[in-house]
């Protein structure tokens, strides 16, 4: 590691609190920064703000962290386990057990997109400032791929029905797909690529995509049967 990478390592550090006091003051930091965040984005992101907004003297914050950097990225870590709680779904194994493929399908991708749409306000400020912000890109890239590889547990329990010779790369496809559509949805608005519908019609199209590429067999020739 450089002495440059060390002192990015240092100046992103957390001092945790060990008293329940000081925690819960810690979290109320945390959840006055994470409404910041869903309000503003990034650029209104500001220790003062959050300390306003908590009802703290900065002191108290830097208590914890050194840098608004490291107060950004708790806050994106606190953010995270939010989603990270409903993300439990995927592996909830009774939640999946019994369905039949299509059903199973339907509703993973309909739990993929209320995850969205649950946190909208807070995906959308982290993925615009995650093109300026290579360590929120890389925390995001590596949240990313855990909810891949969870949704791809769950739709896998239809291999079988899956219509593909590589199963495991058809639903991996299929969920880069779905969640590239979200993130823009989320990012940037209903109407950005196409013409604005409700969340339930975005999702019920997000289905039947889902459902056609991996469960209807392929024809020769690439057309779709009839």
């Amino acid at each position: 590691m450089t002495s440059e990478n060390a002192m990015d390592a240092a100046d992103l550090r957390i001092r945790p609190p060990r008293q329940e006091r000081s925690r819960q003051v810690w979290a109320r930091i945390l959840d006055a920064g994470v409404r910041i965040v869903e309000e503003g984005g990034y650029e209104a992101f500001t220790i003062a703000a959050v300390c306003e907004r908590a009802g703290v003297a900065p002191p108290t914050v830097y208590a914890r962290v050194d840098t608004k950097d490291a107060l950004f990225l708790a806050v994106y870590e606190h953010g995270i386990a939010r989603l990270n709680a409903d993300q439990a779904v995927f592996a909830d194994q009774q939640r999946w057990d019994g369905l039949a493929p299509e059903r199973l399908v339907g509703e993973a991708v309909t739990e993929l997109a209320g995850l969205f749409f649950r946190h909208a306000r807070f995906l959308r400020a982290v993925v615009l400032i995650s093109g300026a912000h290579p360590e929120v890109e890389r925390r995001g890239s590596a949240h990313s791929r855990r909810l891949g590889e969870e949704f791809t547990a769950v739709v896998l329990r239809a291999a079988d029905r899956i219509a593909h010779p590589d199963p495991a790369a058809a639903v991996h496809a299929c969920f880069t797909t779905l969640f590239s559509a979200l993130v823009v949805r989320v990012a940037y608005g209903a109407g950005f690529a196409a013409p604005a519908t409700t969340d339930e019609v975005f999702t019920g199209q997000l289905v039947q995509i889902a459902t056609g590429y991996l469960l209807n067999p392929p024809v020769e020739g690439g057309t779709a049967s009839r």
